[in-house]
Protein backbone atom coordinates (compact mmCIF):
# COMPACT_ATOMS: atom_id res chain seq x y z
CA UNK A 1 0.00 0.00 0.00
CA UNK A 2 1.26 3.44 -0.89
CA UNK A 3 2.76 4.98 2.25
CA UNK A 4 1.46 8.35 1.04
CA UNK A 5 -1.96 7.14 2.13
CA UNK A 6 -0.80 7.57 5.71
CA UNK A 7 -0.34 10.88 7.44
CA UNK A 8 2.86 11.14 9.41
CA UNK A 9 2.39 12.57 12.86
CA UNK A 10 5.49 14.64 12.25
CA UNK A 11 3.72 16.46 9.47
CA UNK A 12 0.70 17.28 11.58
CA UNK A 13 1.10 20.74 12.98
CA UNK A 14 0.72 21.26 16.67
CA UNK A 15 -2.44 23.30 16.33
CA UNK A 16 -3.98 20.69 14.06
CA UNK A 17 -3.27 17.98 16.63
CA UNK A 18 -4.87 20.07 19.38
CA UNK A 19 -7.90 20.74 17.20
CA UNK A 20 -8.29 17.05 16.29
CA UNK A 21 -7.90 16.02 19.93
CA UNK A 22 -10.37 18.66 21.10
CA UNK A 23 -12.90 17.64 18.48
CA UNK A 24 -12.68 13.99 19.54
CA UNK A 25 -12.93 15.01 23.19
CA UNK A 26 -16.05 17.10 22.62
CA UNK A 27 -17.60 14.37 20.50
CA UNK A 28 -17.03 11.84 23.28
CA UNK A 29 -18.65 14.19 25.80
CA UNK A 30 -21.69 14.62 23.60
CA UNK A 31 -22.01 10.88 22.85
CA UNK A 32 -21.19 9.28 26.18
CA UNK A 33 -22.42 11.98 28.57
CA UNK A 34 -25.59 12.95 26.73
CA UNK A 35 -27.83 10.93 29.12
CA UNK A 36 -26.56 13.02 32.02
CA UNK A 37 -27.98 16.50 32.46
CA UNK A 38 -26.35 17.49 35.73
CA UNK A 39 -25.23 21.07 36.23
CA UNK A 40 -21.56 20.08 36.47
CA UNK A 41 -21.58 17.86 33.37
CA UNK A 42 -23.39 20.53 31.32
CA UNK A 43 -20.79 23.14 32.21
CA UNK A 44 -17.89 20.76 31.56
CA UNK A 45 -19.23 20.09 28.08
CA UNK A 46 -19.95 23.74 27.36
CA UNK A 47 -16.62 25.10 28.60
CA UNK A 48 -14.75 22.35 26.77
CA UNK A 49 -16.51 23.32 23.58
CA UNK A 50 -16.15 27.06 24.19
CA UNK A 51 -12.42 27.03 24.91
CA UNK A 52 -11.20 24.12 22.78
CA UNK A 53 -13.29 24.30 19.62
CA UNK A 54 -14.43 27.93 19.87
CA UNK A 55 -16.28 27.95 16.56
CA UNK A 56 -20.00 28.48 16.07
CA UNK A 57 -20.15 28.97 12.30
CA UNK A 58 -22.25 25.87 11.79
CA UNK A 59 -24.75 27.00 14.44
CA UNK A 60 -26.04 29.89 12.36
CA UNK A 61 -25.87 27.68 9.25
CA UNK A 62 -28.07 25.07 10.91
CA UNK A 63 -30.54 27.68 12.19
CA UNK A 64 -30.71 29.55 8.88
CA UNK A 65 -34.00 29.60 7.03
CA UNK A 66 -34.80 30.47 3.43
CA UNK A 67 -37.77 32.77 3.19
CA UNK A 68 -39.00 35.61 1.04
CA UNK A 69 -40.16 38.97 2.31
CA UNK A 70 -43.73 37.65 2.17
CA UNK A 71 -42.81 34.80 4.50
CA UNK A 72 -41.09 37.02 7.08
CA UNK A 73 -43.15 37.11 10.29
CA UNK A 74 -44.61 40.55 10.90
CA UNK A 75 -46.92 41.98 13.53
CA UNK A 76 -49.16 44.99 13.37
CA UNK A 77 -48.40 48.03 15.52
CA UNK A 78 -51.18 48.72 17.98
CA UNK A 79 -49.34 51.72 19.46
CA UNK A 80 -46.49 53.48 17.68
CA UNK A 81 -44.61 56.79 17.50
CA UNK A 82 -42.93 57.05 14.12
CA UNK A 83 -41.99 60.67 14.79
CA UNK A 84 -40.12 59.99 18.04
CA UNK A 85 -36.61 60.48 16.61
CA UNK A 86 -37.30 63.02 13.87
CA UNK A 87 -34.87 65.89 13.36
CA UNK A 88 -32.73 65.28 16.42
CA UNK A 89 -29.18 64.14 17.08
CA UNK A 90 -30.00 61.08 19.18
CA UNK A 91 -27.17 59.73 21.29
CA UNK A 92 -29.08 56.79 22.78
CA UNK A 93 -32.26 55.01 21.78
CA UNK A 94 -33.40 53.39 25.01
CA UNK A 95 -35.80 50.43 24.84
CA UNK A 96 -37.31 49.09 28.05
CA UNK A 97 -38.95 45.67 27.90
CA UNK A 98 -42.09 45.93 29.97
CA UNK A 99 -45.23 43.84 30.52
CA UNK A 100 -48.61 45.54 29.96
CA UNK A 101 -49.54 45.27 33.65
CA UNK A 102 -46.30 46.88 34.93
CA UNK A 103 -47.55 50.47 35.05
CA UNK A 104 -45.87 51.24 38.39
CA UNK A 105 -42.46 50.18 37.06
CA UNK A 106 -42.84 52.33 33.96
CA UNK A 107 -43.94 55.27 36.09
CA UNK A 108 -40.85 55.00 38.32
CA UNK A 109 -38.53 54.77 35.31
CA UNK A 110 -40.13 57.88 33.75
CA UNK A 111 -39.28 59.80 36.91
CA UNK A 112 -35.71 58.54 37.12
CA UNK A 113 -33.22 56.94 34.73
CA UNK A 114 -35.48 56.92 31.66
CA UNK A 115 -36.39 60.61 31.86
CA UNK A 116 -35.47 62.33 28.59
CA UNK A 117 -35.73 65.84 30.03
CA UNK A 118 -33.24 65.18 32.83
CA UNK A 119 -30.69 63.90 30.36
CA UNK A 120 -31.18 66.81 27.99
CA UNK A 121 -30.96 69.59 30.59
CA UNK A 122 -28.41 68.10 32.98
CA UNK A 123 -26.23 66.09 30.59
CA UNK A 124 -26.69 68.01 27.31
CA UNK A 125 -27.56 64.85 25.38
CA UNK A 126 -30.60 63.53 23.56
CA UNK A 127 -31.96 60.13 24.49
CA UNK A 128 -35.27 58.66 23.36
CA UNK A 129 -37.06 56.31 25.73
CA UNK A 130 -39.60 53.73 24.56
CA UNK A 131 -41.35 50.92 26.40
CA UNK A 132 -41.65 47.82 24.20
CA UNK A 133 -44.78 45.73 24.80
CA UNK A 134 -46.87 42.94 23.36
CA UNK A 135 -50.58 42.46 24.06
CA UNK A 136 -51.99 41.47 27.48
CA UNK A 137 -51.83 37.70 27.95
CA UNK A 138 -54.87 37.24 30.21
CA UNK A 139 -57.99 37.05 27.99
CA UNK A 140 -60.28 37.90 30.93
CA UNK A 141 -58.68 41.30 31.53
CA UNK A 142 -57.00 42.01 28.18
CA UNK A 143 -59.55 44.53 26.83
CA UNK A 144 -59.59 46.59 30.00
CA UNK A 145 -55.79 46.57 30.31
CA UNK A 146 -55.38 47.50 26.66
CA UNK A 147 -57.61 50.55 27.15
CA UNK A 148 -55.45 51.56 30.12
CA UNK A 149 -52.32 51.23 27.97
CA UNK A 150 -53.81 53.47 25.30
CA UNK A 151 -54.67 56.14 27.90
CA UNK A 152 -51.21 55.82 29.44
CA UNK A 153 -49.58 56.34 26.05
CA UNK A 154 -51.80 59.33 25.31
CA UNK A 155 -50.39 60.91 28.46
CA UNK A 156 -46.71 60.02 28.01
CA UNK A 157 -46.21 59.11 24.33
CA UNK A 158 -43.51 56.54 25.01
CA UNK A 159 -45.04 53.10 24.30
CA UNK A 160 -44.63 50.92 21.23
CA UNK A 161 -46.75 47.80 21.02
CA UNK A 162 -47.30 45.03 18.49
CA UNK A 163 -50.05 42.43 18.38
CA UNK A 164 -48.17 39.40 19.70
CA UNK A 165 -48.91 38.03 23.16
CA UNK A 166 -46.63 39.52 25.79
CA UNK A 167 -45.06 36.46 27.44
CA UNK A 168 -41.69 34.96 28.32
CA UNK A 169 -41.88 32.71 25.28
CA UNK A 170 -42.27 35.69 22.95
CA UNK A 171 -39.24 37.64 24.18
CA UNK A 172 -37.47 37.06 20.86
CA UNK A 173 -40.41 38.75 19.11
CA UNK A 174 -39.96 41.70 21.47
CA UNK A 175 -36.25 41.80 20.56
CA UNK A 176 -37.15 41.93 16.86
CA UNK A 177 -39.70 44.68 17.60
CA UNK A 178 -36.97 46.86 19.09
CA UNK A 179 -34.35 46.31 16.40
CA UNK A 180 -36.86 46.66 13.58
CA UNK A 181 -38.20 49.91 15.07
CA UNK A 182 -34.67 51.29 15.38
CA UNK A 183 -33.85 50.37 11.77
CA UNK A 184 -37.11 51.84 10.44
CA UNK A 185 -37.70 54.94 12.53
CA UNK A 186 -34.40 55.88 14.22
CA UNK A 187 -31.42 54.64 12.16
CA UNK A 188 -29.41 57.77 13.00
CA UNK A 189 -29.28 57.05 16.76
CA UNK A 190 -25.64 56.46 17.69
CA UNK A 191 -26.36 53.76 20.28
CA UNK A 192 -29.21 51.44 21.21
CA UNK A 193 -29.83 50.08 24.69
CA UNK A 194 -32.31 47.40 25.68
CA UNK A 195 -33.16 46.86 29.36
CA UNK A 196 -35.69 45.14 31.60
CA UNK A 197 -38.13 47.19 33.65
CA UNK A 198 -36.63 45.99 36.94
CA UNK A 199 -33.20 47.40 36.06
CA UNK A 200 -31.56 50.52 37.43
CA UNK A 201 -29.41 52.40 34.92
CA UNK A 202 -27.03 55.10 36.11
CA UNK A 203 -27.85 57.33 33.16
CA UNK A 204 -25.28 60.08 33.90
CA UNK A 205 -22.40 57.58 33.99
CA UNK A 206 -23.66 55.78 30.89
CA UNK A 207 -24.25 58.95 28.88
CA UNK A 208 -20.82 60.34 29.76
CA UNK A 209 -19.27 57.05 28.63
CA UNK A 210 -21.22 56.93 25.36
CA UNK A 211 -20.47 60.58 24.58
CA UNK A 212 -16.74 59.82 24.72
CA UNK A 213 -17.21 56.86 22.38
CA UNK A 214 -19.38 58.84 19.96
CA UNK A 215 -16.57 61.36 19.51
CA UNK A 216 -14.29 58.67 18.07
CA UNK A 217 -17.04 57.05 15.99
CA UNK A 218 -16.83 53.61 17.61
CA UNK A 219 -18.22 50.66 15.63
CA UNK A 220 -18.88 46.96 16.28
CA UNK A 221 -19.61 47.98 19.85
CA UNK A 222 -21.58 45.69 22.16
CA UNK A 223 -21.20 45.81 25.96
CA UNK A 224 -22.96 44.29 28.91
CA UNK A 225 -22.64 41.42 31.36
CA UNK A 226 -21.17 38.70 29.11
CA UNK A 227 -21.99 35.02 29.47
CA UNK A 228 -19.13 32.93 28.03
CA UNK A 229 -19.51 29.24 27.31
CA UNK A 230 -23.00 29.08 28.83
CA UNK A 231 -24.67 25.68 28.37
CA UNK A 232 -28.29 25.21 27.30
CA UNK A 233 -30.51 24.16 30.19
CA UNK A 234 -31.94 20.70 29.56
CA UNK A 235 -34.03 20.48 32.73
CA UNK A 236 -37.67 20.42 31.60
CA UNK A 237 -38.75 21.98 34.90
CA UNK A 238 -36.84 25.19 34.13
CA UNK A 239 -38.47 28.00 32.20
CA UNK A 240 -35.15 28.31 30.36
CA UNK A 241 -35.39 24.70 29.13
CA UNK A 242 -34.17 24.27 25.55
CA UNK A 243 -34.60 20.92 23.83
CA UNK A 244 -31.92 19.18 21.78
CA UNK A 245 -34.22 19.55 18.75
CA UNK A 246 -34.24 23.31 19.16
CA UNK A 247 -30.51 23.66 19.97
CA UNK A 248 -28.40 20.46 19.89
CA UNK A 249 -24.99 21.93 20.72
CA UNK A 250 -23.36 21.93 24.21
CA UNK A 251 -22.68 25.66 24.44
CA UNK A 252 -24.16 28.96 23.32
CA UNK A 253 -22.13 31.61 21.52
CA UNK A 254 -21.02 34.42 23.84
CA UNK A 255 -23.87 36.78 24.64
CA UNK A 256 -24.76 39.57 27.05
CA UNK A 257 -27.41 39.25 29.73
CA UNK A 258 -30.72 40.44 28.37
CA UNK A 259 -31.30 42.49 31.52
CA UNK A 260 -29.33 45.39 30.00
CA UNK A 261 -26.82 45.89 27.20
CA UNK A 262 -25.75 48.57 24.72
CA UNK A 263 -24.84 48.30 21.03
CA UNK A 264 -23.68 50.83 18.46
CA UNK A 265 -26.05 51.64 15.60
CA UNK A 266 -24.11 49.54 13.07
CA UNK A 267 -24.39 46.48 15.33
CA UNK A 268 -28.14 47.02 15.71
CA UNK A 269 -28.51 47.07 11.92
CA UNK A 270 -26.35 43.97 11.44
CA UNK A 271 -28.16 42.01 14.15
CA UNK A 272 -31.53 42.80 12.62
CA UNK A 273 -30.24 41.76 9.19
CA UNK A 274 -29.04 38.43 10.61
CA UNK A 275 -32.30 37.88 12.49
CA UNK A 276 -34.20 37.85 9.21
CA UNK A 277 -32.26 34.79 8.05
CA UNK A 278 -32.42 32.77 11.29
CA UNK A 279 -35.11 30.67 12.92
CA UNK A 280 -36.48 32.90 15.68
CA UNK A 281 -38.31 30.09 17.50
CA UNK A 282 -35.51 30.10 20.11
CA UNK A 283 -37.41 32.06 22.76
CA UNK A 284 -34.45 33.06 24.95
CA UNK A 285 -33.92 36.51 23.49
CA UNK A 286 -30.40 37.23 24.75
CA UNK A 287 -29.17 33.90 23.39
CA UNK A 288 -30.83 34.60 20.04
CA UNK A 289 -29.13 38.00 20.05
CA UNK A 290 -25.80 36.22 20.59
CA UNK A 291 -26.42 33.87 17.66
CA UNK A 292 -27.33 36.77 15.36
CA UNK A 293 -24.26 38.74 16.42
CA UNK A 294 -22.01 35.72 16.04
CA UNK A 295 -23.22 35.23 12.48
CA UNK A 296 -22.16 38.82 11.72
CA UNK A 297 -18.76 38.43 13.40
CA UNK A 298 -19.62 40.68 16.36
CA UNK A 299 -18.13 39.85 19.77
CA UNK A 300 -19.58 41.15 23.07
CA UNK A 301 -17.36 43.05 25.50
CA UNK A 302 -17.78 42.53 29.24
CA UNK A 303 -18.18 45.72 31.24
CA UNK A 304 -17.44 45.18 34.91
CA UNK A 305 -20.08 47.65 36.06
CA UNK A 306 -22.95 46.02 34.18
CA UNK A 307 -24.49 43.74 36.79
CA UNK A 308 -25.57 40.15 36.43
CA UNK A 309 -28.58 38.93 38.36
CA UNK A 310 -27.86 40.58 41.70
CA UNK A 311 -28.39 44.05 43.08
CA UNK A 312 -25.51 46.44 43.40
CA UNK A 313 -24.03 47.18 46.79
CA UNK A 314 -25.20 50.51 48.16
CA UNK A 315 -22.26 52.86 48.59
CA UNK A 316 -21.11 56.17 46.98
CA UNK A 317 -17.85 54.55 45.84
CA UNK A 318 -19.93 52.04 43.89
CA UNK A 319 -22.29 54.68 42.49
CA UNK A 320 -19.30 56.59 41.17
CA UNK A 321 -18.63 53.85 38.58
CA UNK A 322 -21.85 51.85 38.24
CA UNK A 323 -23.71 51.43 34.95
CA UNK A 324 -26.55 49.01 35.75
CA UNK A 325 -27.96 47.07 38.66
CA UNK A 326 -30.57 44.32 38.48
CA UNK A 327 -33.67 43.67 40.57
CA UNK A 328 -34.93 47.16 41.48
CA UNK A 329 -38.64 47.85 41.80
CA UNK A 330 -39.52 49.26 45.22
CA UNK A 331 -36.24 51.13 45.79
CA UNK A 332 -35.76 52.60 42.31
CA UNK A 333 -36.52 56.23 43.14
CA UNK A 334 -34.46 56.20 46.32
CA UNK A 335 -31.49 54.61 44.55
CA UNK A 336 -31.73 57.20 41.77
CA UNK A 337 -31.69 60.03 44.29
CA UNK A 338 -28.73 58.57 46.19
CA UNK A 339 -26.67 57.44 43.20
CA UNK A 340 -27.00 60.71 41.25
CA UNK A 341 -26.41 63.02 44.20
CA UNK A 342 -23.67 65.52 43.18
CA UNK A 343 -21.85 64.72 46.42
CA UNK A 344 -21.12 61.19 45.14
CA UNK A 345 -18.45 62.40 42.74
CA UNK A 346 -16.71 64.39 45.45
CA UNK A 347 -16.12 61.24 47.52
CA UNK A 348 -13.58 59.88 45.04
CA UNK A 349 -11.91 63.19 44.17
CA UNK A 350 -8.21 63.66 44.74
CA UNK A 351 -5.58 61.11 45.64
CA UNK A 352 -7.00 60.38 49.09
CA UNK A 353 -10.51 59.99 47.67
CA UNK A 354 -9.27 57.55 45.04
CA UNK A 355 -7.41 55.49 47.62
CA UNK A 356 -10.42 55.50 49.93
CA UNK A 357 -12.81 54.31 47.21
CA UNK A 358 -10.35 51.71 45.98
CA UNK A 359 -10.18 50.20 49.47
CA UNK A 360 -13.96 50.36 49.88
CA UNK A 361 -14.56 48.61 46.54
CA UNK A 362 -12.02 45.90 47.43
CA UNK A 363 -13.80 45.31 50.73
CA UNK A 364 -17.23 45.20 49.09
CA UNK A 365 -16.48 43.32 45.87
CA UNK A 366 -13.55 41.00 46.57
CA UNK A 367 -15.23 38.32 48.63
CA UNK A 368 -14.75 34.56 48.61
CA UNK A 369 -18.41 33.87 47.95
CA UNK A 370 -19.68 34.26 44.39
CA UNK A 371 -21.47 37.48 43.52
CA UNK A 372 -23.30 38.07 40.25
CA UNK A 373 -23.17 41.85 40.45
CA UNK A 374 -19.69 43.28 39.89
CA UNK A 375 -16.50 41.18 39.88
CA UNK A 376 -13.50 41.81 42.10
CA UNK A 377 -11.57 43.35 39.23
CA UNK A 378 -14.14 46.18 39.18
CA UNK A 379 -12.46 47.40 42.37
CA UNK A 380 -9.33 48.22 40.39
CA UNK A 381 -10.91 50.09 37.47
Amino acid sequence: MDMKMFVSSRRVKKWQFVQIFASCFILSLMVFWSPFDSHIVSHMKSYSYRYLINSYDFVSDRLSVNRSLEDTPSFQYLINHEEKCHSQDVLLLLFIKSAPENYERRSAIRKTWGNEEIVRFQLNAHIKTLFALGTPSNPLTSEQLQRKLVREDEMYGDIIQQDFTDSFYNLTLKLLLQFNWAKTFCPHAKFLMTADDDIFVHTPNLVEYLQSLAQIGVQDFWIGYVHRGAPPIRDKKSKYFVSYEMYPWPAYPDYTSGSAYVVSSDVAAKVYEASQTLNSSLYIDDVFMGICANKMGIVPQHHVFFSGEGKTLYHPCIYDKMMTSHGHVQDLEKLWKDATDPKVKSVSKGLLGQIYCRLIRIALLCKLRYMSTYPCRAAFV
